[in-house]
């Protein structure tokens, strides 16, 4: 006789799709934290290179100064 079809079992999907949207949100979450460091140390090395930069200008003798 014909065996009987088994029938999948549901709780493998459902437990297959809780992982994938446990890892998408754990690389949103890590995505979202370098862009954030990446943003930062820009504005930070920018602002230390616009502080740098003035500095170096108040240092600097005027042209035609006599030493």
């Amino acid at each position: 006789m014909n065996a009987p079809r088994k029938k999948p079992d549901p709780t493998t999907r459902v437990a297959a799709l809780i992982v994938i949207v446990v890892m998408l949100v754990i690389a949103t979450f890590l995505y979202n934290a370098n862009k954030g460091k990446r943003e930062y140390d820009a504005q930070k090395a920018s602002a230390a290179q616009s502080g740098s930069a003035a500095s170096m200008s108040a240092v600097a003798p005027a042209p035609g100064a006599s030493q």
